[in-house]
């Protein structure tokens, strides 16, 4: 039987719960918060731990009549439901089930994110779907999943479209999927009326017309200044950096290398599909550069980390490379991201090298069946060609103008 641990509880007051307004949760005690979503909208959750993870669980809205005094009581009644080894949400699940046969939009997304988790890349883009679901989705929230309609949706997503376009791609692209899965378990019926193509496209700008977040990129005809003056900068966040840019590889790849990873005798870099985007081994021939960076810092190891964080243990952070760009006065003007576009614009307009070669350099998912086809040859010594020949514009020199050399065997 599972025991539950009593905390101090009763904390919050009818005021509160009136006149909270800051986005943000308030604690009752014992697993029961009042959730104020941006725009002022409220939500009764219960949060528990269940087999290590922590579960969210909604009680309700005080705008639809339940008060605090019953958000208390429910509380204890799901606290007891733990008491008997049960899982709240399981619980639920099955209750409104066999008691309306169809949970509300609601239930049904936070059911299916616990389902479908154990499949996102990180723990952030977990939480990510939870937030933007529970953030946007107000209007079709306590909707039966059956009665999801295209109002509805539009409900959630016209406020968003302009003003945020990424997000509200990613919002609409989540309410398919839930619906889609409502529909699987024969939940609904019809059409999904979060579709985009020959239906959502008819009422809603186009996303290519919208402006969209990029990475701010560094063109390629000023990397050999910038380069110069990054290695001016005797920083562990400078060594990171330019490893990011020789390889053309994410900053968090860079940031979490580990040193088995390392084959330094065959100048290879070796990424394990955990840490990749897209889930799939990723071997990265190393320029003489790249090279040289790591074997210094093998002569100076001192964790298991390539780049160390001031914290034993732990890699270099994200923000010692936000820093050291401000410190270079490019903070806002590129990101360390964007230096993958940069190598990407210097492939395909100035290097003679193929396309596929550049994406398969890029680790991008390749859709086109040729294209993949060859990217399982990996085509690792002809990258090892083409990162060279990028290595060499990066140096810092007064002039980067270079003589490429037709790789043998690679189309243009």
């Amino acid at each position: 039987m599972a025991k539950t641990r009593q905390r101090k509880q009763n904390l919050l007051t009818a005021r509160t719960v009136e006149t909270a307004k800051a986005p943000g949760r308030y604690s009752d005690g014992n697993g029961l918060y009042l959730a104020v979503r941006r725009g002022g909208s409220k939500q009764w959750m219960f949060l528990y731990r269940r087999d290590g993870k922590l579960k969210e669980m909604g009680l309700g809205s005080p705008a639809k009549g339940v008060t605090l005094a019953r958000a208390r009581e429910l509380r204890d009644e799901t606290r007891a439901v733990m008491a008997r080894g049960g899982d709240p949400l399981e619980v639920r699940r099955q209750s409104e089930q066999a008691a309306l046969g169809i949970p509300t939009f609601g239930v049904y997304a936070l059911a299916l994110v616990e389902r479908i988790e154990e499949g996102f890349s990180n723990p952030k883009h977990r939480q990510q779907w939870r937030n933007t679901l529970e953030t946007y989705c107000a209007p079709i929230w306590d909707t039966r999943i059956d009665k999801v309609d295209t109002a509805g949706v539009l409900d959630c997503l016209t406020p968003i479209w302009q003003s945020k376009p990424e997000t509200a791609s990613r919002v609409r692209g989540r309410i398919e999927r839930v619906l889609n899965a409502a529909k699987a378990e024969k939940l609904r019926a019809g059409e999904n009326p979060a579709a985009w193509r020959g239906h959502l496209d008819a009422t809603l700008p186009k996303p290519a017309k919208l402006t969209r977040g990029h990475h701010a990129a560094l063109a390629y005809n000023e990397l050999s200044a910038f380069m110069a003056d990054l290695r001016a900068r005797p920083a562990t966040a400078a060594l990171a950096l330019e490893m990011a840019i020789l390889t053309a590889t994410r900053t968090s790849e860079v940031l979490k290398a580990r040193w088995p990873e390392f084959d330094l005798d065959a100048g290879l870099w070796t990424i394990p599909a955990e840490r990749m985007k897209t889930r799939r081994e990723h071997r990265v021939a190393l320029s003489k550069r790249a090279l040289a960076i790591v074997s210094e810092l093998d002569k100076a190891r001192t964790s298991e980390f390539v780049f160390p964080g001031q914290k034993p243990g732990k890699p270099l952070s994200n923000m010692a490379m936000l820093m050291l760009l401000e410190r270079m006065g490019k903070r806002g003007a590129i990101t360390s991201h964007g230096f993958r576009s940069t190598f990407s614009d210097w492939a395909s307009e100035v290097s003679p090298y193929s396309s596929e070669l550049r994406e398969t350099a890029l680790a991008h998912t390749i859709g086109n069946k040729a294209e993949a086809a060859y990217r399982r040859g990996d085509a690792l010594e002809k990258r090892r060609a083409m990162m060279e020949a990028w290595a060499q514009w990066c140096e810092p020199k007064a002039a980067n103008v270079l003589a490429f050399a037709k790789p043998v065997g690679t189309a243009h």
